[in-house]
Parts: structure tokens; C-alpha cells; sequence
């Protein structure tokens, strides 16, 4: 999603569907059952308002975490650095920027990135090491 009311409206419908089909269900991973639904939440979003886009972005005020505060060049430093990745990433193709984002950002392991996208682990190891790749490659040519 784009920005934050997006995402805030595919997290409310996705739960408004998890709660539809909780009867589907299995009880064994609810993290992923859960964030596979918002996944499938927000492809159907994108489809339906932005043909042209399927871009997965992520939500800085979500993602960047507190600090102890710095010194201004250091913060400016950062800053830009974090736009830098986050353009990279961007750039990924769908697959890759999704395994990353999930590993990276996310925090998820292997077993639950694989169940969220619906592909073997084998599959989101080659996903993340070509993604891990392409980002090297993107950011070595914007310095």
C-alpha cells in the first residue's frame, strides 16, 4: 500500500475476513494464516484501484523502530540511507520485494513466508538471495 489509510483499510478488511473464515482455520500458524488473508487483502485492493500498480510498500512510523537521540548528520545520514532501501526495494519485482519485506522487515522466518505467499521454503530462500542480490546492485549504482 501507499500510504497509510490504504494499508489501515486492507488491515480492517482482512480481519473483517479472518473473522469471516476463522472456521477454515487449522490452528497451526496464526501469524501466517492472518497475514496471508491481508496479502490476499491488499492484491485484490491494488487490482481493483491501481491496475498498473503492485508495489508493496512499508509503513516507516510502523518499521522505524525509537532511537535514542543523535546527532543531526548522523539522523540525516540515516535518513537517507532508509529512502535509499526503500527505493531499492521498490524497484524489486513483486516476488523478491515480498520475501524481503517479510524476512527483513517483518521479522518472519522462512516457514511463515513460505505459507504467506503460498510457495515451498526452498523457494523463498532463492526468492531472498536474488532479492538480497538485486538490492546489492541497486544501492552499489546509486552511490
Amino acid at each position: 500500500m501507499r500510504n497509510e489509510q490504504d494499508a489501515e483499510d486492507v488491515v480492517q478488511e482482512a480481519a473483517l475476513r479472518a473473522f469471516r473464515f476463522f472456521d477454515d482455520f487449522r490452528g497451526e500458524n496464526s501469524r501466517a494464516w492472518f497475514l496471508r488473508i491481508v496479502r490476499n487483502t491488499s492484491f485484490t485492493v491494488l487490482k481493483k484501484n491501481r491496475p498498473d500498480e503492485t508495489n508493496i510498500a512499508f509503513d516507516e512510523e510502523l518499521h522505524g523502530g525509537q532511537t535514542p537521540p543523535m546527532d543531526a548528520g548522523v539522523a540525516l545520514d540515516r535518513a537517507q540511507d532508509r529512502q535509499s532501501v526503500r527505493a531499492a526495494i521498490e524497484q524489486l519485482p513483486p516476488e523478491f520485494r515480498e520475501a524481503i519485506t517479510l524476512r527483513e522487515l517483518e521479522e518472519a522466518s522462512y516457514k511463515e513466508i513460505a505459507d504467506i505467499a503460498g510457495v515451498p521454503i526452498g523457494t523463498v530462500m532463492s526468492r531472498l538471495a536474488r532479492a538480497r542480490r538485486q538490492l546489492q546492485l541497486i544501492l552499489s549504482q546509486t552511490k
